[in-house]
């Protein structure tokens, strides 16, 4: 909220910052953009009056706020004074003049004041100057070494519980580990059960290995046990269930508990491996009990850091039933990838020990609950589905658009959003017409709230008849 009047006037917090006063002055003015210290509109002291508080030349604080209005934060008036621009702008201009922007790719957002690449910068050169540096340069055997297995229960006791080291795999992201226990439970031409929309990661591991994907219907919750009843009873005999039990993708749904002891359930009874790809579970500031920890002799636990960290950061956990099932597993990952990079997963175990994963993922936690509230106030008249701590939301079209041509007409105007069409398991059923919008790419909050304003735009207009740009 702007200040009142009769309010002390903003003061910058240089602590900390270093370079050239001037840029530090304008770093500290984008901070306070950022985080909502400054609000768009309220007006910043006059020159004389922050340069006689900082002790600094007039020119200095004339040189910070010519930068400040250079990067897109400040706006000033003759007359009037200096204030925080109602709309800012991505540094070099607006959104849509810098390219596409991407609506389309689920990844984690990155917080203004989180520098990943200073944290990766200082956590590889410790690695790399301790004792055990010459171990990183080489080839290793086996999925993970005995601290990383250990480091991966200590990240994955928010939602497993205490789970033994020796039933937990390192792999070089969640794509590998799946194809490894896809193999392992279904040979081609057999049946794995699956939402009817799905992961588009999974619809090309199961392509790549022959298997079937069978769909199955949803609510507001998740998979229907009686559908997974049902499916196990019919012909088709399918051996394992493939599911996403948090901030489902695509389509945002959270099971709860009783929901996933319902499944969990229903696969005990009839024998059913369930291969858990838990890639947002730990997102959650209170995470729910996996599926794995209810049913762990069956369940086959996937948790990838990249959609809670990085997708610089190639790594993900593999939790097995058993200790058997593990050794069998890492002899696939092994034929299928060699191994994980030994420095990527050095420098997670070592994040996860000293505490820096978790303050990371608590500050994309942060970034993604900021970007959330931004699509709610953007996007007020329209019911999506989303968790508001999530990376996404999935937005059902209204009737006079359809999906394909809704996103056409926002490629047209720069922006990327995926329709239901790549989440589908059987493309002959009846199309669901919506599409899914990820709110992590945008480079900046400004720049999320330019493209969302043109999705809530072009909601709110007619459609254009297909092809009438065609000339």
């Amino acid at each position: 909220m702007i200040r009142k009047p009769d309010a002390q006037p903003w003061v910058p917090d240089i602590e900390g910052l270093k370079g050239p006063i001037y840029l530090v002055i304008a770093e500290a003015i984008g901070r306070a953009v950022a985080t909502g210290e400054l609000q768009a509109g309220e007006r910043l002291p006059t020159h004389r009056a922050l340069a006689g508080t900082l002790g600094v030349d007039l020119t200095t604080v004339t040189r910070a706020y010519a930068e400040a209005r250079r990067r897109g934060l400040l706006q000033a008036t003759v007359g009037r004074g200096t204030f925080v621009r109602l709309e800012p702008e991505p540094r070099g201009g607006t959104a849509m003049e810098e390219g596409p922007v991407d609506l389309g790719m689920n990844l984690p957002p990155q917080p203004a004041d989180l520098a990943l690449p200073d944290l990766l910068q200082r956590g590889l050169a410790h690695l790399l100057a301790g004792s055990e540096a010459a171990d990183l340069l080489t080839y290793r055997t086996g999925a993970g070494s005995g601290s990383e297995r250990a480091a991966g229960a200590i990240w994955l006791r928010p939602t497993l519980g205490d789970v033994a080291a020796e039933r937990i795999l390192v792999s070089p992201g969640a794509q590998p580990a799946l194809l490894a226990v896809l193999g392992a439970v279904a040979g081609a031409g057999e049946a794995i059960l699956t939402d009817a929309l799905t992961y588009p990661g999974m619809r090309g591991a199961a392509a790549q290995l022959g298997v079937r994907l069978l769909g199955l219907p949803c609510d507001a919750e998740g998979m229907l046990p009686e559908a997974v009843e049902a499916a196990c009873r019919g012909p088709e005999r399918p051996k394992a269930l493939y599911c996403v039990p948090t901030m489902h993708n695509p389509m945002a749904v959270t099971m709860p508990l009783a929901r996933r002891q319902a499944i969990a359930e229903a696969a005990r009874r009839h024998g059913l491996p369930v291969i858990e790809d838990d890639a947002y579970g730990l997102l959650p500031s209170a995470p729910l009990p996996a599926i794995a920890s209810l049913a762990p002799e069956i369940t086959f636990h996937v948790a990838t850091l990249s959609k809670v960290l990085s997708p610089a950061l190639r790594v993900a956990f593999l939790v097995a039933p058993d200790a058997r099932w593990a050794g069998r597993l890492a002899t696939a990952l092994r034929a299928n990838v060699l191994m994980a990079s030994p420095l990527t997963t050095g420098l997670i175990a070592g994040w996860v020990r000293d505490g820096t994963a978790a303050a990371v993922r608590a500050a994309i936690r942060g970034e993604c609950v900021a970007r959330q509230r931004i699509a709610r106030e953007l996007l007020p008249g329209t019911p999506f589905a989303a968790h508001p701590e999530g990376l996404h939301l999935w937005l059902p079209m209204p009737g006079r658009w359809g999906r394909l041509h809704f996103a056409a007409h926002l490629r047209r105007r720069g922006l990327a959003v995926v329709p239901s069409d790549a989440f589908a398991v059987d493309p002959g059923a009846a199309p669901v017409d919506a599409v899914r919008v990820s709110l992590g790419a945008a480079q900046s909050r400004q720049a999320l709230r330019r493209a969302l304003r043109e999705v809530a735009d072009a909601l709110g207009a007619d459609a254009a008849a297909p092809f009438s740009e065609v000339v």
